[in-house]
């Protein structure tokens, strides 16, 4: 967020969505981490027991601290779970630590967009530090150079926020295949691990919308200057 002004309107119902985003992933977590699955495997045997199945001998599943810190990273091919994933056994562990293996299934692959998404990740990185300095100084300076470079750097985020997005549903959908067919779930548990993950998936889409009003209000700052 730049800072408050008329345009700052269009941002509230990003931001009502991604708070509702929020507590949504929270209340679905909180209530499908209660219920245990009846195969009894944690979230790390069933990580380290699909990526043998499917030949990722080279890919370690680790244990790693904050809540819901859950990543794959494709630098050093590790599957990170946070502690309540990695020993947890609730239908809830099963569905982030199968969807983060599902991240390193698309890395074996060649799956594009994960691979596009990566590119961006310096000059994401990049917009998203630098964006509110030049958006400042541009409008303050009355520098159309300034506002273009922060349009170009900001674009970067939002084109990253859009490519994560088939990333992540891939990886959701994947998990959800493999937990059902390959009986780590069973049908009716299927059903509360996509609860789990379709909430976080809208987390996702907020960030995105978030990302896209953002944009919006530079491409409006750009437009009165020009008038």
């Amino acid at each position: 967020m730049f800072f408050f002004d008329p345009t700052f309107l269009l941002l509230i119902p990003a931001m009502l969505l991604a708070f509702y985003a929020q507590n949504k992933v929270t209340r679905t977590y909180k209530k499908y981490r209660q219920i245990a699955s009846m195969r009894g495997m944690t979230g790390a045997q069933v990580a380290q027991h699909i990526l043998q199945q499917r030949g990722l001998y080279d890919v370690a599943v680790r244990e790693t601290r904050g809540f819901l810190a859950d990543n794959y990273n494709p630098a050093n091919k590790t599957v990170n779970l946070s502690s309540d994933i990695f020993h947890g056994r609730s239908l809830a562990a099963l569905a982030v630590a199968a969807h983060e293996v599902g991240h390193a299934l698309q890395d074996a692959n060649g799956y594009m967009p994960l691979k596009l998404r990566a590119s961006f990740v310096p000059l994401a990185n990049l917009g998203s530090f630098a964006v509110f300095p030049l958006a400042i100084g541009g409008i303050l300076l009355q520098s159309v150079g300034l506002i273009d470079l922060a349009i170009y750097l900001y674009s970067a985020v939002v084109a990253f926020h859009l490519i994560t997005l088939p990333v992540e549903f891939n990886a959701s959908n994947r998990a959800l295949k493999i937990l059902g067919t390959n009986g780590y779930l069973y049908d009716t548990e299927v059903i509360g691990a996509k609860k789990v993950l379709n909430a976080a998936a809208l987390t996702y889409v907020a960030s995105t919308v978030v990302a896209v009003m953002e944009l919006i209000r530079l491409l409006i700052f750009r437009s009165m200057m020009n008038d």
